[in-house]
């Protein structure tokens, strides 16, 4: 059996179209045609119905789909089994989104080999989709996210809870003047929310739906942009980026999703130490918060007034 069949029928099934199908494994529609063709054939049966919709599985298409996911983990685990490196006795695959590595994850590697340094680990970094296909074909046992998409054989939990801030690369940036703001798609919650409190600032010329990589942007630029509190705050601190004064903010609460057939050691392991991380990170970040009501109360008298003093 050719594994690369399997995939394609997971994602053909996931997405319900050929189509979006294609754009996830970044191949041609007429190989994805071509791959389930091949799978009916060998199976004997339909697995999809057509249409200008999309596809929807068949009855036996049904049918087979538990055993596809687990023909696909036992292939990973074996895969994962004898990739192993000397000296190691388990391995753990996590995948997180970009801006989640540096506060988060990367404390979480250190934890769980602190722990367990007999414990191989093994990052993946991508966005939702990437981290979701690969939760649910085994790639990796835990993943890390923002927008999470809940699948069958995974649990969703609640990690980490964020606040997207208002923040720009001048220190004379106000709500009612922000050249150079950029409009993040940071998800339909906070472009409604954002739309409510500030509709001003939902018609900018530039838009991005890059997440936190857009902070790479904004800081090298006369720009502005609703970023993520913990991914600022060296910025803030450097003074490369400023705080725009009576922003509202927005809350961004992170997810950890789970296979739900992760070995029952692990599990425990990764969960303890996903748990004291947070802890940490959460005590950290109320010093931030509190630093960040300390810059919204701060009001310096306008530079007319100074010069006046003196």
């Amino acid at each position: 059996m050719d594994i690369t069949l399997i995939k394609t029928f997971i994602e053909v099934a996931n997405t319900g179209s050929f189509v979006a199908a294609r754009d996830r494994l970044f191949v041609t529609q007429s190989a994805i045609s071509l791959r389930i063709q091949r799978l009916e054939d060998s199976l004997g049966h339909q697995l999809f119905t057509r249409s200008k919709a999309g596809a929807v599985l068949t009855a036996e298409g049904r049918q087979f789909e538990p055993y596809a996911l687990s023909l696909l983990k036992v292939w990973e685990e074996a895969r994962q089994k004898i990739s192993i490196p000397h000296g190691y006795e388990k391995t753990l695959s996590i995948g997180a989104q970009y801006s989640l590595w540096p506060g988060l994850g990367f404390r979480w590697l250190d934890a769980l080999q602190t722990e367990m340094p007999e414990l191989s680990v093994h990052a993946e970094v991508g966005m939702p989709d990437r981290i979701t296909r690969f939760l649910v074909e085994g790639v990796v046992q835990a993943g890390l996210l923002y927008t999470p998409q809940l699948r069958s054989g995974v649990i969703m939990e609640p990690a980490l809870d964020d606040e997207l801030i208002l923040v720009a690369t001048y220190s004379d940036a106000t709500l009612e003047r922000l050249p150079g703001y950029v409009a993040v798609d940071w998800g339909a919650e906070f472009t409604h929310a954002l739309a409510i409190a500030l509709p001003h600032l939902t018609d900018s010329g530039r838009s991005m739906a890059l997440g936190a990589l857009t902070m790479e942007y904004v800081v090298n630029r006369r720009s502005a942009a609703f970023l993520p509190a913990r991914s600022v705050t060296r910025f803030l601190n450097e003074e490369k980026l400023h705080l725009v004064a009576d922003a509202p903010r927005f809350p961004y609460p992170s997810w950890v999703v789970w296979r739900d057939d992760l070995d029952e050691e692990l599990a425990t392991l990764a969960k303890t130490t996903l748990k004291t991380v947070v802890q940490k990170v959460e005590k950290s970040q109320e010093t931030l918060v509190s630093e960040l009501q300390i810059m919204d109360d701060y009001d310096p008298q306008p530079e007319s007034e100074l010069k006046r003093e003196k």
